[in-house]
């Protein structure tokens, strides 16, 4: 059976160009998912979580999976791309755009369950979901931002969904330190159960389904700075690796709350040259935004071109002309991610 994928198109402009797109999820025949908003339950200003139950999956599949779940919700918050390969103007465009990066008040309600969901599977995802439904009762009501940050909240549901059922896997929290420290605990525990290990960039290759780290207002180069204030409250960001693009010196990720929406973003990287057969990754990311930590998953590898043949991508590629469209949207701001992929089809 013919994967389908439905794209839905809001006119915010007159040209194509400037038209708003994002895909329905897939049906569980295609992509065995609870959806987030299937979690909580109610209307903006009285939403409650109702599930808060996370699978145990075999690890043998956690990297696809994570990866598809994570392409699945890109896709559903609008296949959004942010260019950070290059420091001056991806600075430039952070202060020219960082009014303008709220969400539309549609887009707003239509993903406001979405978010919430996220949130369901941390420990402290009741009370912050209380908090926001206040906010939500306020002037602005559900067009408000949210008053916490969703970001580390995003990858735990990914991780959630992705199998690691277990707090002994995956520390699911509201900040992402909770999880790099276990990864980098783990590294040193023989016994650890952790599904993550944090090493410096540059010790391993980097892999679809990995983790990156920064830290936002932290000098951390390295794991040992971080080791060193274990347990410490830090502002600290992660993404999951898409796609390692040594030929454009450059890395695919995928993170949750990027202004305000799940964004794949385009990463700096360089790379050690005829290492090996796998392309070592030396560094990632510029200035502020270098990362400090790669979290190896322990699973098999998988393709390379993983990304790029997830079931949402697929779909969309087998949608009449979404291909098209999508190349167009990217053109805008990753210099055609796609295009040699697509190039053929």
């Amino acid at each position: 059976m013919k994967l389908t994928l439905v794209i839905a198109v809001t006119l915010g402009a007159a040209s194509a160009a400037q038209a708003q797109f994002h895909s329905d999820r897939l049906s569980s025949d295609h992509l065995s998912v609870m959806a987030p908003s299937a979690r909580v339950n109610g209307a903006p200003g009285d939403m409650r979580i109702v599930e808060t139950s996370c699978p145990s999956l075999p690890m043998a599949d956690a990297r696809q999976r994570i990866l598809n779940i994570a392409v699945q919700e890109w896709g559903f918050f609008g296949f959004n791309v942010l260019d950070q390969t290059n420091l001056e103007e991806s600075d430039s465009r952070d202060r020219s755009r960082r009014r303008g990066s709220r969400l539309s008040p549609e887009e707003s309600a239509r993903v406001a369950d979405s978010i919430a969901g996220y949130w369901s599977i941390t420990s402290d995802g009741d009370w912050i979901l209380r908090r926001q439904n206040a906010v939500w009762k306020g002037f602005s009501g559900v067009t408000a931002r949210w008053r916490d940050p969703w970001s580390a909240a995003f990858i735990s549901w990914v991780m959630c969904e992705g199998g690691f059922g277990e707090l002994s896997q995956f520390r699911r929290a509201i900040a992402h330190h909770s999880y790099i420290d276990q990864a980098i605990e783990a590294r040193d525990d023989g016994r650890s159960k952790a599904a993550y290990v944090a090493h410096d960039v540059g010790e391993l290759p980097l892999e679809p389904g990995d983790l990156v780290c920064s830290a936002r207002r932290a000098a951390y180069r390295s794991i040992a700075d971080r080791a060193k204030k274990i347990g410490d409250g830090i502002r600290s960001h992660c993404d999951i690796v898409m796609k390692v693009d040594e030929s454009k010196d450059r890395i695919l990720v995928i993170g949750g709350n990027v202004r305000g929406a799940v964004r794949l973003k385009l990463l700096a990287a360089t790379f050690d040259r005829g290492s090996g057969p796998e392309p070592l990754v030396r560094s990632v990311g510029r200035g502020r935004r270098t990362i400090f930590a790669h979290l190896k998953l322990r699973a098999d590898s998988i393709e390379a071109d993983a990304f790029e043949n997830s079931p949402t991508m697929r779909a969309l590629s087998e949608q009449g002309g979404g291909p098209a469209w999508l190349r167009h949207r990217l053109q805008a701001e990753a210099n055609s991610v796609f295009d040699q992929h697509y190039s053929s089809r």
